[in-house]
């Protein structure tokens, strides 16, 4: 339903004026002539999300969610997809005729941006941290067929919460504290989780092929990628998760197959102006 205001869509989290979906899911409007589609950042608490979503139009098409709105999110949705429900959390609400559909497409875009870099299969999982973005490199390294996942993290509580998310998946977890990470070159595939500066002093003595995926994009390249990119493993960053799950929303919310290298354009071209 298309009505004065057109079209419209957002990112909502707390804090989410530094997010770069705006760039992101404008750059497809406009490469695919969607002309009356507007994507925009509101700033949302977990204590007024139900709210604001309650109050939204039928002009609204869906929500893309950061931090702190990911597990909230499934309790103001109608239905949840499988992902969404196994994981416990949601990055995207979808608006339709039988209200407000919970998704993750942060795990399907972290398998795309794998698989881009060329990585199919896994045996050997590393996690480094055991937040929010864990729980999609559980899922990915489950699509990509790892038995086990090893979690590098200081604190066992955080693995404790990210137990049952590895049974839905069907993954064995095991917890290494983060002490040891430099064992984490072992894997093939070595996904890290953590803030800013955290894994700075990790080097691990890298397996020959293997793939780090580090979910920070700002600064980069972070030591830790520059580090492996040293060491001769491809590199996938948190841009490249960022472009593949707008994509997964981008047709979510218009029906329509995302402009890919258009978004991927404006979205470098961003990232480098910061």
């Amino acid at each position: 339903m298309v009505n004065e205001v057109g079209r419209r869509a957002a990112v909502l989290g707390k804090p989410v004026a530094h997010s770069l979906s705006p760039v992101l899911h404008n750059a497809g409007y406009a490469a695919i002539g969607l002309a009356d589609w507007r994507y925009t950042a509101i700033e949302c608490a977990e204590a007024e999300l139900a709210d604001l979503v309650a109050g939204l139009g039928p002009y609204w098409a869906g929500l893309s969610l950061t931090m702190p709105l990911k597990e909230v999110a499934l309790s103001v949705a109608d239905r949840v997809t499988p992902v969404a429900a196994a994981l416990g959390a949601a990055n995207t609400l979808v608006h339709g005729p039988d209200g407000w559909l919970a998704e993750n497409t942060d795990a399907p875009g972290m398998v795309d941006a794998l698989r881009s870099a060329g990585l199919t299969a896994v045996e050997r999982v590393a996690v480094l941290g055991a937040g929010g973005t864990a729980r999609a490199a559980l899922a990915a390294g489950a699509q990509l067929g790892a038995p086990m996942i090893d979690v590098y993290a200081r604190r066992a509580e955080a693995v404790d919460q990210l137990r049952p998310v590895a049974e839905r998946l069907g993954v064995l977890l095991t917890h290494v504290d983060f002490a040891h990470a430099d064992r984490a070159g072992s894997a093939e595939l070595i996904i890290s989780t953590v803030p800013k500066g955290v894994a700075d002093a990790v080097r691990p003595a890298w397996r020959p092929g293997a793939v780090l995926f580090d979910a920070l994009y700002d600064p980069w390249p972070t030591p830790l990628a520059a580090a492996a990119r040293a060491g001769g493993l491809r590199i996938v960053s948190g841009l490249d998760l960022l472009l593949n799950q707008a994509v997964h929303q981008f047709t979510l919310f218009t029906g329509l197959p995302a402009p890919v290298a258009a978004m991927d354009a404006a979205l470098r071209e961003a990232a480098a102006q910061r």
